[in-house]
């Protein structure tokens, strides 16, 4: 086997020059786009169109011999780079795809891609075979070229859909999903037509068998995808996340198995962006995966590879070799037949067979009709297949950015006209809520339990109903880890099964590890763990330590949020039906107010409680002017928490009550009013050798007469 050779020095030195100038003028079109109520895609495309052969390299030779690639080896290097933009971009689009959501809208998302599909074929094959013949490669091949140009005006570029969605933030919309979801049909229809045609292009006739193995493979892609790639992708991040630990190696993991994905969508002759897309959405089901590691995913993909990918999409068009009053009326012309195929067939699909009101149908029409550099890349494979000429190759990609830039301010519009329905805007609210909750970004828990032969400790029973009221709201990954500690590891193993028993329907992972316990623990919740759950039957106001030494000591260094129960069920009902949140304003209590909004099921209330301290030694005029000035903040902090748990559709109220003795007040109205579970916030950091949460938490956690339940989340 040769040694491959690295790139010539001339055409490395012209790559970087490239993407540098992309990159820099991408970004900043895409912010003058933005200023003008624009998508950054906008921008992001002209970038290309403004450097390219239309308008800068076009005018000034020796600019563009710097800009547009001048051998096939610049052109492939720069292509490379493009890629991982589109790569990144449909991962990106994939973790952000709700399939829950999708189906309770597929009957509209299928009508939306038929229609999308079915009337720009139609339209497309009749133009192809009206056009005139210079514009064929090959004049005798009228019947090959009609099928091409009728699949190139079919498919919709999920890319382009994608960043119009995410810069309108319409992505987590209902219709913003259903638009995707329609999209990812028509491209996998789509690609099952173009197959068919290259494979006739290529043999000169149409077979039976070709036609077969081109719808075959996608659907044997798809099959495969979301079974046996489904496993192996969730034991990938597993093993990752249990025997590595760091993110950045999880971040590494997640971009091999999207590029190796790709790579089988490439080999099966699909597109190695649906491997990417598809990869995204196995990923985003995975309760284990790292909120940050999509954070990191999104720096990626929309601060640097995206705009390039379609900053090279505008490179590629040369409008000023359209210049000819015959081929300017065929381009409008094409752009017109594909616009009104697309609009017009997903509006009546989506309005007779789903029943969607006007502008609902209307938009999925404009938004599919964003077409982009799938189209270049479609009519690339034409060009050089001899299907397309060279004027045809730049019509389409004109069609192609023409579509492009149509489709975010006609987007705009018609869901201008389109109100929420109060069951999206409920979500939508929740979700919002959840982006600045302890709790919204908690996907996976580590709970360590103490080996107990044949017993089941009642106060894991706690602990398996606060993990099972939080896994209701989204789902979780639990691992339950235990030190075989005056016990054998068999014996530590059938702990763990009867404990997993307790958590049905949630995927846990039993982990057995020697060693001392305290440093066992944090050592695992080093592991992009959200959440450390850790249980304490009681509280001995005796001892020097506030729970035990290892609840003290794992509480105080720990490197990831915890959250501390006290108390056994005994008498008290689960879920709770009364949940009290004592608040003082501060970002703590705020994070204990969402732990407390999360376990309160609909038919609890959870009740919000500020205590004003009530000043001591003043003249009556004096405690009346001080209450006048507290009482009303304490009121908007009160209420703001309120509001917050009702976002959430919890039975919230508040209550502000005034007294010099705040924690006897908490004490007294927790037993009066019958709560069964006080949540407390805390954000402790570790500085001396003993637990120290403040005398007030310390005394509500030692006298309270229900489970209390501590959330430490440190700034």
């Amino acid at each position: 086997m040769q040694a491959f050779t690295a790139a010539p020095h001339h055409d490395v030195l012209v790559l970087l020059i490239q993407i540098a100038l992309l990159l820099a003028c991408a970004r900043l079109l895409g912010e003058l786009a933005q200023r003008f109520g624009q998508p950054t895609v906008v921008g992001e495309i002209l970038a290309g169109i403004v450097l390219g052969p239309s308008l800068l390299s076009g005018f000034f030779p020796a600019v563009g011999h710097w800009i547009v690639p001048q051998t096939p080896e610049s052109g492939h290097l720069l292509e490379v780079v493009s890629l991982f933009g589109a790569m990144f971009l449909l991962l990106l689009t994939g973790l952000e795809t709700d399939l829950r959501l999708i189906r309770r809208h597929s009957r509209t998302a299928l009508a939306a891609s038929a229609g999308g599909i079915i009337v720009p074929f139609a339209t497309g094959f009749m133009l192809g075979q009206y056009l005139p013949g210079a514009l064929l490669a090959d004049n005798g091949e009228r019947l090959v070229f009609a099928l091409f140009l009728a699949t190139a005006m079919s498919i919709s570029a999920i890319p382009v859909i994608a960043k119009v969605l995410l810069d309108l933030n319409l992505m987590r919309r209902d219709i913003g999903q259903t638009i995707i979801a329609a999209g990812m049909a028509d491209d996998a229809v789509g690609w099952m037509l173009l197959s068919v045609v290259v494979g006739l292009a290529r043999s000169g006739e149409l077979e039976a068998g070709a036609v077969a193995w081109s719808v075959g493979k996608v659907v044997l892609f798809m099959v495969v995808s979301f079974t046996a790639a489904k496993w192996l992708v969730a034991r990938t991040i597993a093993v990752v996340q249990d025997r590595m630990g760091s993110h950045f190696r999880m971040l590494s993991a997640v971009v091999v198995l999207t590029f190796a994905w790709g790579s089988v969508a490439q080999a099966l002759g699909l597109e190695a962006m649906l491997g990417a897309f598809v990869m995204g959405i196995l990923l985003g089901q995975l309760p284990r995966l790292p909120h940050r590691i999509r954070e990191h995913i999104e720096q990626m993909a929309i601060g640097i590879f995206a705009p390039i990918f379609f900053a090279v999409a505008g490179l590629k068009v040369n409008a000023r070799s359209l210049l000819e009053p015959r081929l300017i009326l065929i381009t409008l012309l094409v752009i017109l037949v594909a616009s009104f195929g697309k609009v017009v067939g997903g509006y009546f699909a989506t309005r007779f067979f789903a029943r969607c009101d006007h502008w609902t149908a209307l938009s999925f029409g404009v938004g599919l009709n964003a077409r982009g550099a799938m189209e270049i890349i479609i009519a690339s494979i034409g060009l050089s297949l001899g299907i397309l000429s060279q004027e045809m190759f730049s019509i389409i990609v004109v069609m192609a950015i023409t579509t492009s830039v149509m489709a975010p301010p006609l987007l705009r519009w018609t869901l201008s006209h389109i109100t929420p329905g109060e069951n999206e805007m409920r979500r939508l609210k929740r979700e919002e809520a959840a982006e600045t909750s302890l709790l919204g970004a908690v996907r996976r828990v580590l709970l360590p339990v103490r080996c107990v032969v044949n017993e089941r400790r009642s106060i894991m029973t706690l602990e398996a109903q606060l993990v099972t009221q939080m896994h209701s709201h989204e789902p979780l990954a639990l691992t339950l880890l235990t030190v075989p500690d005056g016990c054998t590891r068999d014996e530590a193993a059938a702990y763990l099964d009867r404990i997993a028993e307790l958590f049905p329907g949630i995927e846990t992972t039993r982990k057995i590890v020697e060693g001392r316990v305290g440093d066992v623990i944090l050592d695992e919740a080093q592991k992009d763990y959200d959440l450390l759950l850790l249980g304490a039957s009681h509280v001995d106001p005796s001892s020097r330590e506030l729970f035990n030494p290892l609840v003290d000591y794992v509480m105080r260094v720990s490197p990831c949020p915890t959250l501390v129960v006290k108390g056994r069920l005994s008498d008290y009902h689960w879920p709770p039906q009364r949940v009290l949140i004592p608040t003082n304003g501060s970002i703590a209590s705020r994070n204990a107010a969402d732990v407390g909004f999360t376990l309160s099921d609909s038919s609890a209330e959870a009740v919000v409680l500020h205590v004003v301290r009530e000043p001591e030694g003043t003249r009556a005029h004096n405690r009346e002017t001080m209450l006048e000035v507290e009482m009303p903040a304490a009121r908007a902090i009160v209420d703001e928490l309120v509001k917050r748990g009702e976002v959430q559709e919890v039975r919230t109220t508040g209550e502000v009550l005034c007294s010099r003795e705040s924690d006897q007040t908490i004490l007294r109205y927790a037993e009066e009013e019958g709560v069964d579970l006080i949540v407390l916030g805390t954000d402790l950091r570790p500085g001396s050798d003993r637990l120290f949460l403040g005398p007030r938490v310390e005394r509500i956690l030692m006298n309270a007469h229900c489970p209390v339940a501590i959330v430490n989340a440190p700034q």
